[in-house]
């Protein structure tokens, strides 16, 4: 029997705010994250990482730190677990062999795990680790990344990226053009910087292996682990309640991999916890970026052509790409487009998903440059993106699913009072301080991916729902509970919702923007049927009653569409002349992404994005010394990341959802949106005061100064 699945009302628990269910177990501890859980017989392991940045390990002095108190083994190349690694990957995704760890004496990057030691104690583990000495056949080492970087090559398609897509003649059409853009951008390489730090526990008990994690898809670590240990996946259960912040980098890092083999070594349970400095080399980042943007239009502004070329760089031992020319393929028309990605290898660790990828480095570029083509051309830059507007999609021709970034950019201007603006840069002074305003649009694909759930009609009168989903800090565990009273049509004190457990079965991981809708959907499913089950039967039996649903057949039957949330992103800033030192004095971020579940929390993720954005404007950068390979200040003392000094007053809103017939769900994700055209915004905000343009990330005081004065 064929299960309709009904459109949650738009009356009840959902788009009314609520606090968090988890929230007062969080605010006093009672919360407990991966780090934290109390274990019988717990051995701690600490990664020895090494300080050379390309080679082969001649030595290591393993005796000395075995006869260190407290010290039980030290794993390295030749004695660890052998590993596989020609399993599948996550979505169709290429495993990153970088975790496959201790399988030979190569070292790819400073910073490579070339040794766990394992102790009692976590402290012992950490003063053996640090005294062992491990000796190095060292090569030359290339870190340097830049634009005309020899050995760049064509990335491949990814499973749901063509590296390389074309629209009529791109060259025919620039010279055909009135007005020309042709400009290059950077972004630098950037990092997480979770509160928490990535941390595992593994065990073996009664022959099947238990990790207790802090992940962004407990079903994702799972399978890379069944995989790397040739397991059956069912013989691994993967646990991950509680996570504080992920950005892309909690998925299978070195410490799990650690973890299992030295709990598989020793037989007991050992805990691996990342330090602030190792995530730098072990929990991925994103790309540095070398972007190429040229645009020729009429005089009035339309688009005759859109041309992005973007480079990012991967380690040597695995290919990782930053698709950063995603965006103009979705958001402007034009008669020629031309998007293509290169990579390029260099001794450096692998770069990783990180928010919003591609997404976020890609509209910096693409935002300023249709910036810079509004002021050639002399048209209000919204305005200039209005006349861009496109019937289809740019490149798919596919029709959208709901189309509203004009709406955003409406609503956005009206309450930014942008009518008021004088276009002309270089104007608007506060005493020392030049002021300037900034604009951009927001994008990111609204995907769906299939999932599964069941839910539970307990005798008690109340409900629990199980699901494989992971709340990384976005309120998901909440946003969740109140879909499923509403499906149910009860008080949300009545469900329970449990996530985090592998056991629950298959579900889309907290990434790409694409968790809540895809587990609202198998929730929504699995709740139809329970009351299909429950409807005019008698008393719930002492069990309960339980029905599982999977959301695989429906989502494959959605027509193809453009599937996208947008946004409009306004910015204020005021440039001290002497100092050079850029200080954003308001934004707002007017957003359509569907409904909105939870506004509470809906409101914290878009003013997180945009908080992220400022701080990728101004701030981050992480910087490689060339001599070592290594970071230099690999800390959140050297690397700067926004403080509460730098966030000024930050508005977001909404705009009423737009129903999408095909998607009864109607729900897009929110926690990438925010930080796309944020940075964008204000750098253009920068231009308009100072009259001067920065191409490269970040907007420091000393290139402030320098760009004023060339």
């Amino acid at each position: 029997m064929t299960t309709v699945i009904p459109v949650i009302p738009l009356k009840g628990s959902v788009g009314t705010a609520h606090t968090r269910v988890e929230g007062r177990d969080k605010v006093t501890g009672a919360a407990r994250y991966a780090g934290e859980i109390p274990f019988a017989e717990l051995a701690h392991g600490w990664l020895a990482l090494s300080t050379t940045a390309r080679g082969r390990i001649r030595s290591m002095d393993t005796d000395a730190v075995l006869a260190m108190p407290g010290v039980l083994t030290v794993l390295h190349h030749g004695n660890a677990p052998r590993l596989e690694t020609g399993y599948p990957g996550l979505m169709g995704m290429q495993p990153d062999v970088s975790i496959a760890l201790f399988q030979h004496d190569r070292v790819p990057h400073a910073g490579w795990p070339v040794a766990l030691v394992v102790a009692e104690t976590s402290e012992q583990a950490r003063e053996a680790a640090e005294a062992l000495v491990v000796e190095y056949d060292e090569e030359p080492h290339d870190t340097e990344f830049h634009a005309d970087r020899p050995g760049a090559y064509t990335a491949a398609d990814e499973p749901h990226a063509a590296a390389v897509t074309a629209k009529g003649d791109l060259e025919a059409e620039l010279a055909r053009s009135a007005v020309v853009v042709d400009a290059r951008y950077t972004t630098p390489e950037e990092h997480h910087s979770p509160l928490e730090p990535h941390a595992a526990t593994a065990r073996w008990e009664a022959g099947r292996l238990e990790v207790v994690d802090s992940n962004q898809g407990a079903v994702w670590v799972q399978g890379e682990l069944a995989g790397l240990f040739s397991l059956d996946p069912a013989s691994v259960r993967v646990r991950s309640e509680h996570i504080g912040g992920g950005f892309g980098s909690k998925s299978v890092r070195a410490h799990q991999v650690a973890a299992v083999m030295a709990a598989t070594v020793l037989q007991r349970p050992v805990r691996v916890v990342l330090t602030r400095r190792q995530m730098f080399s072990l929990a991925g980042y994103r790309s540095p970026t070398a972007q190429r943007i040229r645009l020729g239009a009429d005089a009035d502004g339309r688009l005759r052509a859109l041309g992005h070329e973007a480079l990012n760089l991967s380690s040597t031992v695995h290919e990782y790409l930053e698709p950063s020319a995603m965006p103009g393929r979705v958001l402007y028309g034009a008669d020629a487009h031309h998007t293509a990605h290169r990579i390029v290898r260099l001794d450096v660790p692998s770069p990783t998903f990180m928010r919003a990828p591609g997404a976020a480095p890609g509209s910096f570029a693409l935002e300023s440059a249709l910036d810079e083509l509004a002021a050639k051309c002399g048209v209000d830059p919204i305005e200039l993106r209005v006349r861009n507007e496109p019937e289809t999609g740019p490149v798919s021709g596919l029709p959208f699913a709901g189309r509203t970034l004009v709406a955003c950019f409406r609503e956005g201007a009206r309450r930014f009072g942008w009518a008021d603006r004088d276009p002309r840069p270089g104007l608007r002074r506060d005493g020392r301080w030049l002021l300037g305003t900034g604009t951009a649009s927001a994008s990111h694909h609204a995907g769906t991916a299939p999932s599964t759930a069941a839910a539970t009609a307990e005798a008690d009168g109340t409900f629990t729902v199980r699901i494989s989903a992971s709340d990384i800090g976005t309120g998901a565990r909440t946003a969740l509970t109140l879909i499923a009273a509403d499906a149910l049509e009860v008080a949300p004190d009545r469900v329970r919702v449990l996530i985090g457990d592998s056991d629950f079965g298959p579900a889309m991981i907290a990434g790409g923007s694409m968790g809540t809708s895809s587990w609202a959907w198998a929730i929504t499913a699995a709740v139809a049927r329970l009351r299909e089950r429950l409807a005019g039967s008698g008393a719930v039996p002492p069990e309960g009653v339980t029905v599982r649903a999977d959301s695989t057949a429906a989502i494959a039957a959605l027509p193809p569409k453009e599937r996208h949330s947008y946004g409009a992103q306004f910015a204020e800033v005021a440039v001290d002349v002497a100092t050079g030192e850029v200080r954003v004095r308001r934004m707002l971020g007017i957003f359509s992404a569907g409904r909105i579940v939870n506004p509470l929390t809906a409101r914290g993720q878009f003013v997180g994005g945009m908080t992220w954005g400022i701080s990728m404007a101004l701030h981050e950068e992480a910087v490689r010394d060339r001599a070592s390979g290594a970071h230099v200040g690999a800390d959140l003392a050297g690397y700067h990341v926004a403080a509460h000094a730098d966030v000024p007053d930050i508005e977001a809103d909404w705009l009423p959802a737009e129903r999408d017939e095909d998607d009864p769900i109607n729900i897009k994700g929110i926690g990438e949106l925010g930080i796309v055209g944020a940075a964008a915004a204000v750098a253009n905000a920068v231009w308009h005061a100072t009259g001067v343009r920065h191409r490269h990330l970040p907007i420091r005081p000393d290139r402030v100064l320098s760009e004023g004065q060339a």
